[in-house]
């Protein structure tokens, strides 16, 4: 019986992976597990499955630790396979064996298996020192006789999960930094920390940041590196041109640079195992939007990795998460510098308020003192009187509101100078309110006081309680047209509350919460008057804020509004030391008068008429200079009309007291009425106030520019905002003049006369451009009916002709002798007729741009001996004679019909004008240009008549006839600039004329 044969590697491993086939063909007898013959079954079921597993698997077997892997496990160990197949495992991992070998030694002594997850190794699989991550599993394996006789390992390689995991917890460290507030210099310390703790992933860093100048890079944060050394300079010079700038310099225009080969000197190390670093990455930090970069971010690159796809997205996204914070960290500084810069230009601006308000009290009050004097004391007629009342209203105004900005800015400085004493305050703002009565009845409003007796007295500084009152008073009547307005004062609770109820037009809602802030003006709103300053509410909220209170406001926009102001009863809530105080500073209070004389001079009437003024009225204008000439019109002499528009009464009267000596004068106290006014009577002139209320200047001059009507009117705009760039907006809006306030009565009335004189020019100029409008159409037509009229009459001058030559062809011999010379007589006539008719049909379709050139291929020397010869017949009967002086052909692209009517055009007029003397033609080439020449040795030219002749209907001698239309030179000139070339002369009296005809001679070819 025979003995059966154990199956060869070939039977035993029959897949067709790269691994089976190396089992198969790998010489297993010379290794220390023998021929596959010899192995244990165990050991053959043990590489079987192993080959077949798609999981990186490795089995060892025997004291020598032989090794089997399958494909999947050939990766792991890169440019080891295969020749590690069947060797020792030992040898293969030496690397990595102090942390595998006691894996791999207790599963094989004590048969208990292990799993270790993502564990470190050190592999050289790829030709360096690789930090590499496995999750790996170590077990015995056992053989027949159920002893370990090796190891099975499973792993799986878990690298780039580890590396993306700790390389995001940087970055969203560093988007930590970004997210907080903070100094530059505090973000770059922020940041270069936080890489200090991924010493792995990045071994150094140095942070650049650029001048703002852009000349240097200053080193703002460092890690790993000392600051100074040969790689981290404190700054760099990027003017220098040095090798050691370039980098950076490729850096910062965007490229992402790497630079190898460092020097093993300077002792860099980094990695899991402190090998020497030997690159590092150079890539700019973005600026916000198109700005230029903030500067460069230098890390250094892991000895123990290579820098791959991963690394380089992991290194772009590192430099832009440091640009992030980096542009955080400066946006915060310049808002940090803004906000400061603020804060200093709030406190300058207060304290230029309070000291120009304190400056300006002084001649305010050298004003009204002696105002006050001369209107209570000595006698004045009624004119001198009314001037310095006006006079004396408006300093008080302007006192007014000196006072209030001299408020403001104490109360800003916190410098107000306060004393609170318990008062009646019922009875007190009562008679507060009284003062506005009359002022309010005369508008036709309703006018309510509602103040009962409080329990108690009300502790409040009387001063900036009158204030309060007032402002709030005096800024509902502003904007109440209809209707009524009341004033409230209750006690509820431990407060004591003021009302001041309107029914005027309202506040839109978006408006409400901005109300109170300095200098804010409602836009657009209907008022009284646009006049005054933005501050007067805002001055009511800090004075009420001085009594520990607080104002609000509630309003529906058409239906009126109301202020509520709320001060605490009792003293408790108030400065001891401001309690009864006495006053230091003197006092800005002026009273109710200023408020009442303003309220008095509001008007909401539309559009005033016009009144006219005394002959003698305004002496003061122009001494010695008449008013303005009146036009006649129908036999009534009418002096020009202006239409004034301005909010503030005294400003319209004085206007017109200045404008009346020399124009009628309209009035307007907005801008909705003098529209209106001029729609329905257009004025010579419009001054118009910028500001005003229902219709401002800029919105009634675009509603005259839009009206056919009054599109052309002059505008003038007054205005108190001074400066050329307020000029220019009111000249570019449309306006024809721009008049800052305070000016002149001889100004105002100089520039009034100047628009309308302008106006007188600008209609003169237009009427003129509308005759030559007129005569151009005249001319038009003219030249279009010579071209109708020459054509028509070249029909019936054709049939003529013809008859001529038949009748010439019927005679006889004997006819013929004695009717000869009225027959060449008749012709003449006739060729001559025909020469007329050409002439002006040529004048029409020059004057018209309709004349088009035949151009051909023309031999210029042939076309004008032509017309030589042709008319040398006719010219020699006129007992002239005429010689051609020609060269070689010239050959080029011209009209042959239009040149040799150039030809024939001079030779005639040299005939005409040659006082029967010899002519001569040239024709020839001299400097790149041709040349025809027709000199006469006739009358000459007037120097004066040279610059003319060459015009429509002109002659050479002005006054005497010579026959011809003064039609040929103009005809010539024009056929010869068509051809791109110039007709010239050059005469003297009596020395004769040589016109030039200069042609180009481009496109030309000699013949």
């Amino acid at each position: 019986m025979s003995q059966e044969v154990p199956p060869g590697p070939e039977a035993l491993f029959t897949g067709s992976s790269q691994m089976h086939a190396l089992v198969r063909a790998h010489d297993w007898a010379s290794t220390p597990v023998g021929p596959v013959a010899s192995w244990p079954t165990s050991l053959k079921v043990l590489v079987k499955t192993l080959l077949g597993s798609r999981y990186p698997m490795i089995l060892t077997w025997g004291p020598e630790l032989s090794q089997f892997y399958n494909d999947a496990y050939s990766a792991v160990i890169g440019d080891k396979h295969p020749g590690a197949l069947g060797t020792d495992i030992r040898g293969t991992l030496a690397e990595a064996w102090d942390a595998l070998g006691p894996l791999v030694m207790e599963a094989m002594t004590t048969g208990v298996a292990s799993w270790v997850p993502a564990m470190r190794l050190l592999l050289e699989r790829s030709g360096y020192r690789e930090e590499s991550y496995f999750d790996v599993s170590h077990a015995p394996a056992f053989d027949d006789t159920g002893a370990i006789g090796g190891m099975l390992a499973v792993c799986a390689e878990v690298t780039q999960q580890v590396l993306s995991s700790r390389r995001m917890r940087l970055l969203r460290d560093l988007s930590a930094q970004a997210s907080d507030t903070r100094s530059v210099t505090k973000t770059c310390t922020d940041l270069v920390s936080a890489m200090a703790g991924h010493p792995l992933d990045v071994p150094f860093a140095l942070l650049y940041l650029r001048s703002q100048d852009g000349r240097s890079l200053t080193l703002c944060g460092a890690v790993g590196l000392e600051r100074g050394g040969p790689l981290s300079p404190t700054t760099l010079a990027l003017d220098a041109g040095s090798a050691e700038v370039a980098p950076f310099l490729r850096a910062l225009d965007g490229e992402r640079v790497r630079r190898d080969g460092l020097e093993p000197s300077l002792s860099l190390r980094g990695g899991p195992f402190g090998d020497a670093v030997g690159s590092l990455l150079l890539q700019s930090l973005a600026g916000a939007g198109t700005a230029a970069p903030l500067g460069v971010l230098v890390t250094g690159l892991s000895p123990n990795r290579a820098f791959d796809e991963g690394y380089a997205s992991f290194s772009e996204l590192l430099g832009a998460q440091v640009a992030v914070a980096l542009r955080n960290a400066r946006a915060y500084e310049e808002e940090r510098q803004r906000a400061e810069q603020l804060a200093e230009l709030d406190r300058a601006k207060t304290a230029f308020f309070h000291n120009i308000s304190h400056e300006f009290r002084t001649p305010l009050t050298l004003m009204l003192g002696p105002l006050e004097d001369v209107l209570a004391g000595g006698p004045l007629t009624e004119a001198a009187r009314h001037e310095l009342e006006v006079v004396h209203r408006n300093a008080g105004r302007l006192l007014r509101l000196v006072n209030t900005l001299l408020d403001f800015s104490r109360l800003e400085a916190g410098r107000i100078d306060s004393s609170f004493e318990p008062t009646d305050l019922s009875a007190f703002t009562q008679d507060l309110a009284s003062h506005f009565r009359s002022a309010v009845e005369r508008t036709g409003l309703v006018f309510t006081v509602d103040c009962p007796v409080l329990p108690e007295p009300v502790y409040v500084d009387r001063r900036m309680w009158e204030k309060v009152v007032f402002n709030l008073l005096s800024n509902a009547l502003k904007f109440t047209f209809t209707g009524s307005l009341g004033v409230r004062l209750t006690a509820t609770g431990d407060a004591v509350v003021l009302r001041v109820r309107d029914t005027g037009t309202g506040i839109p809602a978006e408006e409400l919460p901005h109300l109170f802030e300095r200098f804010h003006r409602v836009r657009n709103a209907r008022g009284r008057t646009h006049e005054g300053t933005g501050i007067g509410l805002a001055l009511v909220r800090e004075l009420v804020a001085q009594h520990g209170g607080d104002v609000g406001v509630e309003s529906v926009e058409g239906e009126g509004s109301t202020f509520t102001v709320r001060i605490p009863r009792g003293s408790a809530h108030l400065p001891a030391e401001r309690i009864l105080a006495p006053r230091e500073q003197e006092s800005t209070a002026q009273g109710v008068r200023p408020f009442l004389q303003e309220a008095e001079r509001w008007s909401d009437d539309g559009p005033l008429p016009a009144r006219p003024s005394p002959p003698d009225a305004a002496p003061e204008l122009e001494p010695g200079r008449e008013p303005l000439r009146p036009a006649e019109m129908g036999g009534v002499a009418l002096r020009p009309r202006v239409l004034v528009a301005d909010d503030n009464a005294d400003m319209r009267e004085y206007v017109q007291r200045v404008l009346s000596p020399s124009f009628d004068v309209t009035l307007a106290a907005d801008g909705q009425a003098a529209l209106e006014a001029a729609h329905a009577s257009a004025p010579d002139l419009v001054l118009t106030d910028v500001m005003m209320p229902r219709l401002g200047g800029f919105g009634l001059l675009r509603a005259l520019r839009e009206a056919p009507a009054t599109r052309s009117l002059p505008v003038v705009m007054l205005s108190a905002r001074a400066g050329e760039e307020e000029a220019v907006e009111g000249l570019e809006a449309g306006a024809d003049d721009y008049l800052v306030k305070p000016f002149s009565a001889r100004e105002l009335v100089a520039r009034v006369r100047s628009m309308l004189e302008l106006s007188r020019m600008r209609r003169e100029a237009l009427r003129q451009e509308l005759l030559a409008a007129s005569l151009r159409e005249r001319l038009q037509a003219r030249d279009d009916f010579l071209a109708v009229a020459s054509h028509e009459l070249k029909t019936p001058l054709a049939a003529f002709r013809l008859h001529l030559e038949r009748l010439e062809r019927s005679l006889g011999e004997d006819a013929l002798g004695r009717a000869k010379s009225p027959l060449e007589s008749a012709g003449r006539q006739v060729q001559r007729l025909h020469a007329l008719m050409e002439t002006l049909l040529d004048v029409s379709q020059l004057t018209t741009g309709r004349l088009a050139l035949e151009l051909n291929d023309v031999d210029l020397t042939s076309v004008v001996g032509s017309a030589v010869a042709r008319l040398r017949a006719e010219v020699e009967r006129m007992g002239v004679t005429v010689t051609l002086e020609a060269g070689a052909p010239l050959v080029g692209r011209y009209d042959r019909l239009r040149i040799d009517q150039v030809v024939t055009n001079l030779l005639s007029n040299a005939a005409r004008y040659g006082q029967g003397r010899p002519i001569c033609v040239r024709v020839a080439s001299e400097d790149g240009t041709a040349r025809v020449t027709v000199r006469d040795e006739g009358i000459g030219i007037r120097a004066e008549d040279r610059a003319r002749i060459f015009e429509r209907f002109e002659r050479a001698v002005p006054g005497r006839n010579y026959g011809g239309l003064g039609l040929g030179l103009w005809i010539s000139r024009q056929v010869v600039e068509a051809h791109g070339g110039r007709i010239t002369v050059d005469s003297e009296p009596g020395q004769g004329a040589t016109f030039v005809v200069e042609l180009p001679l481009e496109g030309l070819k000699a013949a």
